[in-house]
């Protein structure tokens, strides 16, 4: 699991393909998933920086991603970003790459999936505001789902009375506020142009009705967000997809194994498991989140989860105590000095407040266990070079 493995990995893999090569990959450890986000952009910018300061940028660079999505506002940020340094732009998908993971490499000049690679589809989801729900925790709400709903009324249902067809929009807006709708129509118009303005960057222009198709099957067509696009699927939608040989089969899976390990993503966060490792009440564990590495540098996004105990301890506890201390036989305290007075019930009042200390921990701890609650904090992106000079 260490850096010089996966270093000697992303060397082989530049060697066969003539490339650069730059990691980005979000957990998708239970527990502690993490997800493509802006805040990813500055340190891939640095990773590019870097490249281009040992040697000449403009060739191909491959993107090596595994991811399960997250803010659909980002990829073309990537995408543009990538195609200012270098003249191709490639990815490498081992696994997982889904919804805005599918939108950078719908950017791609060509992309590379192995047996196990997966795009998904790109229907966005958003934060449902619903009346009268203002008091419930938030929830997602699918952009399609609502389209959905809109076309099975119309083209199912064969509401085509104008007055048939405003009832419904009404009774859709009596559950969620005009602001959710409102947005639900813009990620609608946001994420086929974001789709569209990503596939007509790649340096072989690819044909106008081709575009419409990818962008219609990978928005509409899918009617499940979890479809999951094999190599050979995502060809017959017309994507450019490149199988790799062997030996580069071979090397981007043991690579993505790498950082499997390195993120434990086949381990899930036990709060139990850590609380009893511990034998403490609360632990603070700082745990790797999402990586970006390139021959140049590696950087973790890394946040500290606080686990404690939720227990039921009863209101308002009467503590009473009387320790009902007293000299051995043969002493008089009238005899002691002030000083020896003085230091004397010093003790007895650190005695008295160590001994309260003692019983309350003693009630918090036979007090029953109602739940472990769970809470991240402090996230940010580490450069691991740095840390260690």
């Amino acid at each position: 699991m260490s850096r010089e493995n996966r270093l000697q990995l992303i060397r082989h893999i530049q060697e066969s393909r003539d490339s650069h090569v730059l990691v980005y990959v979000t957990g998708d450890r239970h527990g502690a998933q993490s997800a493509i986000g802006e805040d990813a952009i500055r340190p891939l910018y640095e990773h590019l920086l870097a490249l281009a300061e040992n040697a000449s940028p403009k060739g191909r660079l491959d993107l090596f991603l595994y991811s399960r999505g997250g803010n659909v506002s980002v990829p073309w940020r990537i995408v543009t970003m990538i195609r200012e340094f270098y003249d191709e732009f490639c990815v490498l998908i081992p696994y997982k790459a889904y919804s805005a993971t599918t939108m950078i490499s719908l950017g791609a000049d060509n992309i590379v999936m192995g047996k196990k690679a997966e795009l998904g589809p790109i229907d966005p989801t958003l934060v449902k505001s619903a009346i009268g729900e203002a008091a419930l925790p938030p929830s997602e709400i699918s952009v399609e789902d609502v389209i959905s709903y809109l076309s099975f009324m119309r083209e199912k249902a064969h509401l085509s009375d104008q007055t048939a067809i405003a009832q419904i929009v009404s009774q859709l807006a009596e559950h969620l506020t005009p602001l959710t709708l409102g947005s639900v129509n813009r990620q609608y118009s946001h994420i086929r142009l974001v789709a569209r303005k990503l596939l007509a960057s790649h340096r072989e222009k690819i044909e106008e009705s081709r575009i419409n198709t990818i962008i219609d099957t990978l928005t509409e067509k899918m009617y499940s967000h979890g479809h999951a696009i094999g190599r050979r699927e995502a060809a017959e939608l017309g994507l450019p997809i490149e199988k790799p040989d062997n030996n580069l089969e071979r090397l981007i899976w043991e690579l993505y194994r790498e950082y499997e390990e390195l993120l434990s993503l086949n381990e899930p966060i036990d709060p139990e498991a850590f609380l009893e490792q511990q034998n403490q009440e609360q632990v603070k564990q700082r745990i790797p989140l999402s990586v970006i590495e390139s021959t140049e540098r590696l950087d973790l996004l890394q946040a500290t989860l606080l686990f404690q105990r939720k227990r039921q301890i009863p209101s308002n506890p009467q503590i009473n105590i009387n320790l009902n201390l007293s000299l051995p036989p043969g002493y008089d305290p009238n005899q002691l000095t002030p000083a020896a007075q003085n230091q004397l019930q010093q003790i007895l009042a650190q005695v008295t407040q160590l001994v309260s200390l003692q019983v309350q921990q003693e009630i918090v701890r036979q007090s029953p266990i109602v739940g472990i609650e769970v809470r991240g904090y402090n996230a940010s992106w580490e450069n691991q070079q740095e840390n260690m000079v």
